[in-house]
């Protein structure tokens, strides 16, 4: 059995393939309801620890304290991350993995997802847009470690393009080249992707996003104002135990969620949160102003995107937004801005979207499983479709310079590299050089853009480093960490080389190889940012919006 899993930040929704179908797996709530979804939620108490359904069963139990967004720790995080919740710390691999196992169990127990126990299910994975090497294995690691099979990750937002394509260019008359640009604001991440359709295959041009930015943010937005409508005192907030924090944010989520076009006050029941406080209603028009500095920054994102390929956004005589074209070549015209993403579902969104970009703006109708969908039609081998994703960030490696006197960032796989496909080996570079140290110490890094004289800026993910002996003595040592770096005489023989090689494979994962070519000897290492010395992380911290620059 195919899946498509989107790993969301709020939400884990579940789609397969059935005979060119990709309908979405509906789960068992703990009420009997039947939901779209499976919540991504641990809940701790003691040593016992409960995932999905049975961690929201155990929201009104105040033994037990409930930890939701672990995907937002995922930015930073490396494989011997830690997690503090209540009076346990998790190791981030050991959470993601029982989470997965706990899914697993409840698609094959609890959900209308048609397969027997025995049958293997493999999956396409979902991850952000602009996620790095440590997420994609993070993620990878743990569905695998659970049982699943992975067939590979998809981008979230080129995942939604293939829902979007398969539904509305499977006509004859849908012919030629064309581009839709992908808005997708889930529950924790904002991307955005410029893909090019054609009759059965997609592009992907480039993404952006803010891998800080969601739904969740306008659930804090909406509970602070509800405190402050309620008058309590600021120690009275302070006094909120994680469990509390847990139910209101909850209660504010579903009371967004109900929002519509209409709605003119929301009602807040904080007595879900505590006994004795009290019920209060908030204009909604005042919580969507609290709301748009940050819709503001996905627009501005967006904004960048189209502006770094030649479209423009102009006023017509009637006041309507349109798009203006780069060129005369149809190939190039822009189908649509195309929303999806359950954070995306705020009325206010969607008008503040067509205010900026017209009548071309196109909301999905499965917001919450356009991904799912998408990421089951890229499963299906029998679809027909083929995608092509690009690197949506730089990867490279501090070196030295000028003889040491200069640090510089050699760019291993610049922004824009476009990435093998599934079925292609991997890309590989490589760098030969004579070395002068005894040990190399590699840092590598993830970096969002280049500064003009080639500086890391922009949204910068830091690695630890890895040591390889270029010293034939010191070849058999495995810890070179405490080693001092020297320039012995030998290394500047002429026939002491070594190799870099690095390999990436279609979901993004990164291997070097380094080899001492004159003396015969290598070591591989799977690329990731090992933090095992970093404090314990706390899931779902807050963001604050950052300014326009």
């Amino acid at each position: 059995m195919k899946l498509g899993v989107d790993f969301g930040t709020t939400r884990i929704v579940v789609a397969f393939v059935d005979r060119g179908n990709y309908p979405v797996v509906t789960f068992e709530a703990p009420d009997a309801s039947a939901c779209e979804w499976f919540p991504p939620l641990v809940a701790v108490k003691q040593e016992s620890r409960l995932y999905g359904w049975d961690a929201w069963a155990a929201q009104e139990d105040p033994a037990w304290t409930i930890a939701r967004s672990l995907k937002r720790s995922l930015e930073s995080a490396g494989p011997e991350t830690r997690v503090h919740i209540a009076d346990q710390i998790i190791p981030m691999q050991v959470l993601l993995r029982e989470l997965a196992s706990a899914l697993r169990t409840h698609l094959l127990q609890h959900s209308t997802l048609p397969a027997s126990p025995s049958e293997p299910l493999e999956v396409m994975l979902g991850v952000p847009a602009n996620a790095n090497s440590n997420q994609r294995f993070l993620t990878t690691e743990a569905f695998r470690q659970a049982g699943f099979r992975v067939l590979g990750l998809l981008n979230e937002p080129s995942a939604a393009s293939l829902e979007f394509g398969h539904r509305n260019r499977t006509s004859p008359s849908a012919k030629g080249k064309s581009r839709i640009l992908v808005y997708d604001l889930g529950g924790g991440t904002f991307d955005a992707s410029l893909v090019e359709l054609d009759d059965r295959e997609r592009f992907v041009i480039a993404s952006e996003g803010i891998s800080t930015l969601g739904g969740d943010d306008f659930d804090s937005i909406l509970a602070d104002l509800a405190l402050k409508v309620a008058e309590l005192s600021p120690e009275q907030q302070a006094s909120l135990s994680q469990a509390e924090l847990f139910r209101l944010h909850e209660e504010c989520r579903e009371k967004k969620e109900s929002l519509h076009p209409n709605t003119r006050r929301i009602v807040i029941d904080l007595g879900r949160i505590r006994a004795g406080w009290p019920e209060v209603s908030l204009p909604v028009n005042e919580f969507y102003e609290l709301c748009r500095p940050l819709v503001d920054e996905t627009l501005h994102a967006t904004e960048d995107l189209l502006a770094a390929y030649g479209y423009g956004v102009a006023s017509s005589r009637d006041g309507q937004s349109t798009f203006q074209t780069p060129g005369s070549d149809g190939d190039e015209r822009l189908e649509a801005l195309y929303i999806t993403g359950g954070g995306s579902e705020l009325p206010a969104i969607s008008r503040m979207l067509r205010e900026a970009f017209g009548r071309r703006v196109r909301r999905s109708a499965y917001t919450r499983s356009a991904t799912a969908i998408g990421l089951a039609i890229q499963a299906d081998a029998e679809s027909g479709y083929t995608l092509r994703e690009k690197f949506t960030r730089f990867f490279g490696v501090w070196r030295e310079g000028e003889r040491g006197h200069k640090i510089v960032f050699d760019p291993l796989f610049p922004k824009g590299t476009p990435l093998p496909r599934a079925d292609d080996p991997p890309i590989v570079g490589k760098r030969r050089y004579r070395p002068v140290h005894n040990v190399g110490h590699f840092r590598y890094l993830e970096c969002s853009h280049l500064t003009e004289g080639a500086r890391p800026a922009g949204d910068i993910t830091l690695w630890d480093e890895i040591c390889f002996p270029f010293d034939a003595s010191l070849r058999d040592k495995t810890d070179l960490v405490g080693v001092a770096v020297t320039r012995p005489e030998e290394l500047s023989r002429p026939e002491v080389e070594i190799e870099e090689s690095y390999a990436c494979d279609a979901s993004g994962t990164l291997t070097v190889t380094i080899t001492n070519i004159s003396e015969g000897y290598s070591r591989e290492y799977r690329l990731g940012r090992w933090a095992a010395d970093n404090p314990p992380v706390i899931p779902a911290r807050r963001r604050k919006p950052a300014p326009r620059k």
